[in-house]
């Protein structure tokens, strides 16, 4: 019997594996993506995948957004402007900082237009839930880079009703730090989950951007922001996560991740990686990392923390997720 049924047409190569997913033995799963490793002078070292194909680094793209609110002229330095580049955990000491920061600028939490969330980190979570919390523009893990956004608007005399807005003075300087620092036009303009205009960039692009930012000159709004992830990484990050074990003790390096299983890192000398693992799942975004890293030449005991991402069977680890090149 002839089926009627005709095969879809495939209109771009399935992308590669970049993770694998075992248990007990046995491949159950695989996640698949693009990614780039760029050598100290920038070039195009090792590629999988279609890294010049355009997606949204979704918060990978903080660093540009921090550098366009100091080019504007808000004067921020240390945790402050770590805050500006950060997805937070939603601990204490982030929720303080924003406050602190809204208020310098005669801003109240209720300015805030990010969507109501609970805190990031799923500790920081269910102690705010046993306290009582509920869910707050406050505790989403953007505040901090909306509440230096509204902080320049009110430094400009912009309006801060429409700082969201593509089409405001903001968000247009944004879309030209992010292709200068790519080095390649915008291909897309959205909207992220915060809310905020997200620019479309190739995964060269956004480790060149990286790379940029870490080689800037000294004093650029560039390199103001690459120096002050790296010296407050808890305050990009939280005490819990990658991003921050990462700058912390391997010194100069810059690591921002995104939603959907992007991220981005560099090395002080240069060398720099960007991958998207095309599911989003974020469950293997540890071990791509660390293999990433390990290609790179990076050798500290925390690429192996990175890199854990263990299944379990009841309470007993049955296998994990592997990088699969």
């Amino acid at each position: 019997m002839t089926s009627s049924i005709a095969p879809l047409p495939t209109s771009s190569p399935v992308p590669p594996v970049l993770a694998e997913v075992v248990r007990s033995g046995f491949t159950e799963g695989h996640h698949r993506g693009s990614l780039v490793l760029l050598a100290a002078d920038g070039s195009v070292e090792f590629a999988l995948g279609d890294p010049a194909a355009p997606v949204f680094p979704r918060s990978s793209n903080k660093p540009m957004q921090a550098a366009a609110i100091l080019r504007a002229g808000l004067d921020l330095s240390g945790e402050r402007l770590a805050l500006a580049a950060a997805s937070h955990s939603g601990e204490g000491f982030h929720l303080e900082l924003v406050r602190t920061m809204l208020a310098e600028h005669g801003l109240k939490p209720e300015d805030l237009r990010t969507p109501p969330d609970l805190p990031l980190d799923p500790v920081e979570a269910e102690a705010y839930l046993a306290a009582g919390g509920v869910r707050e523009p406050l505790t989403m893990n953007c505040s901090g880079k909306h509440a230096a956004m509204l902080a320049v608007c009110v430094r400009n005399g912009w309006d801060t009703a429409t700082y969201l807005d593509p089409s405001h003075p903001l968000q247009r300087l944004v879309g030209e730090v992010v292709a200068e620092a790519a080095g390649e036009p915008v291909a897309a303009i959205g909207t992220d989950g915060c809310g905020a205009p997200l620019m479309a960039i190739g995964l060269v692009g956004l480790a060149r951007a990286f790379r940029a930012f870490v080689l800037a000159e000294p004093g650029s709004a560039e390199r103001r922001v690459a120096d002050a992830m790296r010296a407050h990484p808890e305050y990009v990050a939280g005490t819990r996560r990658p991003d921050t074990w990462l700058m912390r003790e391997v010194p100069g390096t810059l690591s921002k991740m995104g939603a959907e299983a992007v991220q981005a890192v560099a090395l002080p000398d240069g060398r720099a990686l960007a991958f998207k693992i095309d599911d989003g799942s974020t469950r293997a975004l540890g071990p791509v990392l660390a293999r990433s890293l390990e290609l790179l030449g990076v050798d500290a005991p925390v690429v192996s923390r990175i890199g854990r991402a263990p299944l379990l069977g009841g309470d007993v680890e049955v296998g994990g997720i592997r990088a699969a090149f």
